[in-house]
């Protein structure tokens, strides 16, 4: 099972190709300080909710677009002193004078991974999902998505990650518990969906809603501040 570093950015449409290239850029970097995988992904179906959503996580304006992106590591340890070159390396410091997007609403946070199955490999598309869940109800989460991951696997995702929130600290202007509106003794959770294609997490989906295992599945958390999203991989190394 894997830690997990995830973000949640708001960039302007305008500056796709730059912040691709700002990624690509950085990469090296990450690997040299820990990260084993690193995965950032462009908003292409993020709908509107009706009490949260990805948009409203960053404050997103309209000219922006939602990125959900993450960071693997062995480890907490090994993310940890990774964090720790990254506030001291001046490269970093450089990078962050010339990011294609508003820093101060990024968010972000650690998460440990509850759920991880699947075969992996590069991902096309990626849904992502943002879940409030009750701290007593953990079990019944982890229960709950491996349920999901087993029916999702079995329709054609290459992976699913459920991770639970393990070091989510409070922002400023926008934070994880901000985005789905967490309560006291409530845990966020980072999850995604890796598909080889957006056609086949298409077709995929229109089978997983006929599947008679999605009734069966009462949620253990309120799927109304369920924040959810359809990405299309921008960079996965």
């Amino acid at each position: 099972m894997a830690y997990v570093e995830g973000f949640v950015v708001a960039v302007p449409a305008a500056n796709k190709d730059v912040y691709r290239k700002h990624a690509k850029e950085a990469l090296p970097l990450f690997k040299e300080f820990g990260v084993t995988r690193m995965v950032e992904a462009w908003g292409d179906e993020v709908p509107d909710g009706k009490v949260t959503d990805f948009k409203g996580a960053v404050k997103a304006t309209p000219d922006e677009v939602v990125v959900f992106s993450w960071f693997e590591y062995p480890d907490r340890k090994t993310r940890d002193a990774a964090n720790a070159k990254m506030m001291s390396d001046p490269r970093m410091a450089s990078m962050g004078q010339s990011m294609p997007f508003d820093g101060k609403r990024m968010i972000m946070g650690g998460f440990d991974a509850l759920v991880d199955d699947g075969e992996g490999g590069a991902a096309g598309y990626v849904d992502g999902v943002l879940i409030a869940v009750p701290q007593e109800r953990k079990a019944d989460f982890r229960d709950y998505a491996a349920g999901l991951s087993a029916l999702f696997t079995d329709h054609g995702a290459r992976r699913v990650v459920d991770a639970w929130g393990d070091d989510v600290p409070d922002g400023k202007v926008t934070d994880f518990k901000g985005a789905v509106k967490a309560k006291d003794g409530e845990a966020v959770v980072f999850g995604w969906v890796e598909w080889p294609t957006k056609a086949a997490r298409d077709e995929a989906w229109g089978k997983i809603r006929q599947d008679a295992r999605m009734n069966g599945m009462p949620m253990p958390f309120d799927g109304q501040r369920m924040v959810y999203g359809g990405f299309a991989t921008l960079l996965d190394a």
